[in-house]
Protein backbone atom coordinates (compact mmCIF):
# COMPACT_ATOMS: atom_id res chain seq x y z
CA UNK A 1 0.00 0.00 0.00
CA UNK A 2 1.47 2.88 -1.24
CA UNK A 3 0.79 6.96 -0.51
CA UNK A 4 -0.49 6.95 -3.55
CA UNK A 5 -3.04 3.73 -2.84
CA UNK A 6 -4.37 5.30 0.45
CA UNK A 7 -5.00 8.88 -1.33
CA UNK A 8 -7.30 7.25 -4.04
CA UNK A 9 -8.83 5.47 -0.83
CA UNK A 10 -9.40 8.16 1.07
CA UNK A 11 -10.59 10.46 -1.44
CA UNK A 12 -13.13 7.71 -2.51
CA UNK A 13 -14.43 7.08 0.66
CA UNK A 14 -15.00 11.15 1.51
CA UNK A 15 -16.27 11.36 -2.03
CA UNK A 16 -19.13 8.14 -1.73
CA UNK A 17 -19.57 9.47 2.27
CA UNK A 18 -20.62 13.08 0.82
CA UNK A 19 -23.05 11.82 -1.89
CA UNK A 20 -24.21 9.53 0.80
CA UNK A 21 -24.46 12.41 3.58
CA UNK A 22 -22.55 10.07 5.55
CA UNK A 23 -25.84 8.58 6.39
CA UNK A 24 -24.30 5.45 7.27
CA UNK A 25 -27.25 3.88 8.41
CA UNK A 26 -29.05 4.25 4.92
CA UNK A 27 -30.74 1.70 2.61
CA UNK A 28 -27.97 2.55 0.29
CA UNK A 29 -25.26 1.43 2.45
CA UNK A 30 -26.88 -1.63 3.35
CA UNK A 31 -27.29 -2.46 -0.03
CA UNK A 32 -23.89 -1.75 -0.40
CA UNK A 33 -22.27 -4.04 2.21
CA UNK A 34 -24.57 -7.03 1.50
CA UNK A 35 -24.11 -7.09 -2.52
CA UNK A 36 -20.18 -7.00 -1.35
CA UNK A 37 -20.16 -9.04 1.78
CA UNK A 38 -23.90 -11.12 0.91
CA UNK A 39 -26.41 -11.06 3.60
CA UNK A 40 -25.59 -12.86 6.43
CA UNK A 41 -23.05 -10.99 8.46
CA UNK A 42 -21.90 -14.47 10.10
CA UNK A 43 -20.66 -15.28 6.48
CA UNK A 44 -18.69 -11.85 5.81
CA UNK A 45 -15.28 -12.14 5.86
CA UNK A 46 -12.85 -11.20 8.93
CA UNK A 47 -12.90 -7.15 10.01
CA UNK A 48 -9.50 -6.66 8.74
CA UNK A 49 -10.28 -8.31 4.77
CA UNK A 50 -13.11 -6.26 4.73
CA UNK A 51 -11.74 -3.20 5.35
CA UNK A 52 -9.12 -4.03 2.70
CA UNK A 53 -11.48 -4.83 0.46
CA UNK A 54 -13.71 -1.52 1.13
CA UNK A 55 -10.24 0.15 0.84
CA UNK A 56 -9.66 -1.55 -2.93
CA UNK A 57 -12.98 -0.67 -4.19
CA UNK A 58 -12.58 3.04 -2.88
CA UNK A 59 -9.24 3.42 -4.64
CA UNK A 60 -10.91 1.74 -7.72
CA UNK A 61 -13.74 4.32 -7.76
CA UNK A 62 -10.95 7.42 -7.68
CA UNK A 63 -8.82 6.15 -10.02
CA UNK A 64 -12.11 5.31 -12.61
CA UNK A 65 -13.31 9.13 -12.03
CA UNK A 66 -9.51 10.13 -12.94
CA UNK A 67 -9.62 8.64 -16.26
CA UNK A 68 -13.05 10.53 -17.68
Amino acid sequence: MGPRYLIDAFTGLLRLGWSTRFRLGSAYWKWRVETAFGPEPSQHPPLYRRMRMVLDYAAWTSRMRRLR
